[in-house]
């Protein structure tokens, strides 16, 4: 992961930015020399998010495991069966 200090990232704020908003890029930005916060893409923030969700639900957890099993089993319905069903 890349780091520069708060002044640096102040005085490049477009530069860091740019190279902060690739996927998958990290940006540390450390005051004092000591590490504050990380730059990341919104995309990856989301994801990360999204997964700390995930995690703190375990029923939902156990809900997407159960859904992932039936779909390799098979056990799938298609939209348009959906569709009739929510009477859509």
């Amino acid at each position: 992961m890349k780091s520069m200090s708060a002044t640096d990232a102040r005085k490049q704020l477009f530069k860091l930015i740019e190279q902060a908003g690739k996927p998958g890029a990290c940006i540390e930005i450390t005051h004092g020399g000591v590490s504050k916060v990380v730059v990341m893409p919104t995309e990856d923030f989301e994801g990360w998010v999204e997964t700390l969700e995930v995690m703190a639900s375990p029923g939902l957890l156990e809900d997407i495991q159960e859904g992932l099993k039936e779909v390799r089993s098979g056990k799938t319905t298609s939209l348009e069966t959906v569709k009739k069903q929510l009477k859509l």
